[in-house]
C-alpha cells in the first residue's frame, strides 16, 4: 500500500464568472456547475435533469437549466449543524419524495430529524417527520442521508460531543441508521432497532460498491484522547466501530478496525462515492472521498477483499475545503465548504464543481486509458502523461471533449 500526493498546476478558462479546468496529465477537466453558495453541504440528481442541493444555513435548493431556484429555506440549528442531507427516493419518478436530515433548536437543546418531503413543480410540501430528537449538538451531528443498493435509506449520525453515546445501542447518537423509506423499521436490521452500527463518532460520507459493499468515512478524534486517524469503515451490520474505546490501529475484543485510517494526518472526511462509468475509465471502481480539512479528494482503490492497494489526493490545496463528492449521470460533482467558519473563501465561493472527461476514450487500448492512473501512481512524471496524451491526440487515436 502506497499513498501518492498529486498536485496540479491550474488553467483557467474564464467566461464571466465561469471558468473550466484542464487536466491533461489525468485527462480531466473540471467544470464550475453553480457559484457564490452559502456552504452547499449534500446533492441529488433526477432523471429529468435537475439537481437537487442543501446549503448549511438552511435552504434546499434546484439548479434546472441552469438556473438556481430556492425552494426551501428552515430555521436550523448553528456550528456544524443545520441543513445537511439530502435524498431523492428510488422511485423519485412517481412518487416525487425527497428526504432531508436537519438540526433544529429546542427548549432543552439541539437535536436533529430526518423529514420526508414531496416536491411538485419545486416546491417542498405534506411534511412527514421520519426520525424526531437525533442528538446533536454544535459539533458531530453526522448528517448524510443516503439510499443503499437494497433499497434502505441509511443515515449518518454523530456522537454529539457525548462520545459515550456512540456505544450506547439505545441512543441514535454515533450511529449508521436504516429504515425504511416510510420510516418504519426493517425487519432484518441486527438491534431490532433503526440502529445498523454502532461506535462512530462523526461519520459524513457512505456509498456502495457495485457488490452492495457499504463503505463509511468517519472524523477521528481531536483533543483529549488524541488526534487525527480519520478512518475509512467497511460496514457490517451490527458491528462495533470502536469510538471511543479504540481508533487507528487499536485493537479490543469484539470492536472493528478501520480498512484504512489517515495516520497522524487529518484529512477530516465528509461525503464519499463509488464511481462506475467508462467516460473516466481511471476512475472506474475506485472510492473517493473528500476531505475538509485536508482539502483535496482522497482516491482509494481496493483489491476484492477491501484490501487497499493504493490512494491518493487530488486537487490537493486547490479548491480549499471540500465537502462531498458524489457521482452524477455526467461525471463527479464535488462541492467546496470555504465559508463554513474555518476556510479562506476564494473568489465566487462556495461552489458545485463537475469533474468529466478531457478526452474521449471510448474504443481506445486499454493502456491509453491507463495513462492518467499510471501518472497517479507515480509510475510516470506528470510531464509524461502530458507528452503522451499530446502525441495521442495528434495522431488522431484519441480526441479532446
Amino acid at each position: 500500500m502506497k499513498i501518492v500526493t498529486v498536485s496540479f498546476l491550474m488553467i483557467f478558462v474564464m467566461i464571466g464568472t465561469v471558468y473550466a479546468q484542464e487536466y491533461p496529465e489525468l485527462g480531466l477537466k473540471v467544470d464550475v456547475v453553480a457559484e457564490n453558495l452559502k456552504v452547499p453541504w449534500a446533492i441529488d440528481f433526477a432523471s429529468d435533469g435537475r439537481i437537487f442541493f442543501t446549503e448549511r444555513i438552511g435552504t434546499v435548493n434546484v439548479i434546472e437549466n441552469g438556473q438556481i431556484n430556492q425552494i426551501m429555506s428552515l430555521g436550523v440549528g448553528g456550528g456544524e449543524g443545520g441543513m445537511l442531507g439530502i435524498a431523492l427516493d428510488p422511485n423519485f419518478e412517481e412518487n416525487h419524495y425527497i428526504y432531508v436530515y436537519y438540526t433544529y433548536n429546542e427548549l432543552l437543546g439541539i437535536k436533529n430529524r430526518l423529514v420526508q418531503y414531496v416536491e411538485w413543480n419545486n416546491i417542498l410540501d405534506d411534511e412527514k417527520v421520519l426520525i424526531e430528537g437525533i442528538p446533536g449538538a454544535p459539533y458531530h451531528d453526522g448528517g448524510r442521508i443516503k439510499f443503499g443498493t437494497d433499497g434502505m435509506l441509511y443515515v449518518t449520525t454523530g456522537d454529539a460531543g457525548n462520545p459515550d453515546l456512540s456505544q450506547d445501542v439505545n441512543s441514535l447518537a454515533g450511529k449508521i441508521l436504516r429504515i425504511n423509506s416510510d420510516g418504519t423499521t426493517p425487519d432484518n436490521n441486527p438491534f431490532g432497532s433503526i440502529v445498523y452500527s454502532i461506535g462512530h463518532r462523526n461519520p459524513q460520507g457512505i456509498d456502495w460498491d457495485e457488490a452492495g459493499n457499504l463503505v463509511a468515512t468517519e472524523h477521528g478524534p481531536s483533543g483529549w484522547i488524541g488526534v487525527a486517524h480519520d478512518e475509512i469503515n467497511l460496514i457490517v451490520p451490527g458491528a462495533n466501530y470502536g469510538w471511543p474505546d479504540v481508533f487507528g490501529d487499536q485493537t479490543k475484543e469484539g470492536l472493528t478496525n478501520p480498512i484504512l485510517h489517515s495516520g497522524d494526518d487529518t484529512w477530516a472526511p465528509s461525503g464519499a462515492t463509488f464511481y462506475y462509468g467508462d467516460d473516466m475509465p481511471m476512475f472506474d471502481g475506485k472510492y473517493f472521498v473528500a476531505a475538509l480539512r485536508g482539502q483535496h479528494i482522497h482516491m482509494i482503490e481496493f483489491d476484492d477483499n477491501f484490501g487497499v492497494l493504493y490512494h491518493s489526493e487530488l486537487f490537493s490545496g486547490e479548491f480549499g475545503r471540500i465537502r462531498d463528492v458524489t457521482s452524477g449521470p455526467d461525471g463527479l460533482y464535488f462541492m467546496t465548504s470555504n465559508q463554513d467558519g474555518r476556510g479562506n473563501p476564494n473568489l465566487y465561493d462556495d461552489k458545485i464543481l463537475r469533474i468529466s472527461s478531457l478526452y474521449d476514450y471510448e474504443n481506445t487500448p486499454l493502456w491509453i486509458q491507463n495513462i492518467s492512473e499510471w501518472y497517479i501512481e507515480g509510475m510516470i512524471s506528470k510531464q509524461e502523461a502530458i507528452n503522451a496524451h499530446s502525441y495521442l491526440v495528434e495522431r488522431g487515436t484519441i480526441s479532446q471533449n
